[in-house]
């Protein structure tokens, strides 16, 4: 059996209305069970973003982190809150990525990724990104400090990807993967602009366009690409809500790798599509809701046997 989380968000959502979840679906049976509604009275809506709800997903033993746009939840298997932590340079997170006992977390309103550690359980690091004229350029600081940078979002940094050879991240406006390396960063190859979850997969690249509504797989020797699904307009539900923040049909996030060959993308209205890049074909497309203010976010591979 394999499982896929999600995490969604919802724009424009109004204080006392669901505003994002956690899911989990079969992907043999189909079914979909909802383990987190994120429809708390105690929020801050001053200051979790436009994107009400969840975001970035990831694993440390049988504890799951997910994040929301200015705090990390840990919860247990069973999806009971455990803790939380906050630091005053998380603002609009993203992607998180876990590499050893570090978790790394996007943090778009500060152009930052920041390190939480998790045997001290604390925020430890941080990473600020700036472009001057020899190019990208990155500064260290202590995210515990006052001396971190201003809030900023001149990237739109959205995704961070943690490997062994080192740490990688993009955003809407960073034109490229960026690589950091313990030295420095550098562009390792040019992407378009309006990307989200850019990561290294095979010996290429894979991320949404969500500009181009497809997903791109792209190396030396193979270019890919699937259409992002796509509903009837008359299908979908809260399309006559005049807000600017409502998420529009067929807007691309949330990418995750369920073997060598299958990759799962989310979309919106919150809807997972499996695309094979073996008969480069679309497998199969689940969709969880028909509002078009519902978009996956986060979506990772369940770790645990069921």
């Amino acid at each position: 059996m394999t499982l896929l989380i999600a995490t969604s968000v919802v724009r424009g959502t109004r204080q006392g209305e669901s505003h994002g979840g956690v899911f989990l679906l079969d992907l043999d049976s189909s079914e979909v069970e909802q383990t987190v509604d994120w429809n708390t009275m105690n929020i801050d809506w001053q200051g979790r973003g436009w994107d009400r709800g969840l975001r970035g997903i990831a694993f440390d033993g049988d504890r799951i982190y997910i994040a929301a746009s200015d705090e990390l939840f840990v919860y247990d298997k069973k999806f009971t809150m455990l803790a939380s932590y906050r630091c005053r340079y998380l603002k609009h997170c993203h992607e998180i990525s876990r590499f050893e006992r570090r978790l790394y977390l996007s943090s778009t309103g500060f152009d930052t990724v920041l390190g939480f550690d998790l045997d001290q359980l604390r925020f430890s690091w941080g990473l600020h990104i700036g472009l001057d004229d020899s190019g990208y350029t990155a500064s260290a600081f202590d995210p515990t400090g006052d001396n971190g940078p201003q809030p900023g979002n001149h990237f739109h940094l959205n995704s961070v990807c943690a490997l062994e050879g080192g740490l990688y991240f993009s955003g809407l406006r960073t034109l490229g993967l960026l690589k950091f390396d313990g030295r420095g960063v550098r562009k390792i190859v040019t992407l378009p602009r309006g990307v989200h979850n850019a990561q290294p997969f095979r010996d290429g690249i894979l991320f949404n366009d969500s500009d181009a509504d497809v997903v791109r797989y792209e190396s030396p020797d193979a270019q890919q690409h699937f259409r992002v699904p796509r509903y009837a307009p008359e299908s979908l539900t809260h399309t006559d809500l005049a807000d600017a923040r409502i998420a529009r049909q067929a807007f691309g996030r949330g990418l995750c790798v369920v073997d060598d060959t299958i990759v799962a993308a989310g979309s919106s209205p919150s809807t997972i599509a499996l695309h094979n890049l073996a008969s480069g074909q679309t497998d199969a497309t689940y969709t969880l809701s028909r509002d078009i203010r519902n978009a996956i976010h986060g979506l990772e591979v369940w770790p645990y046997e069921s």
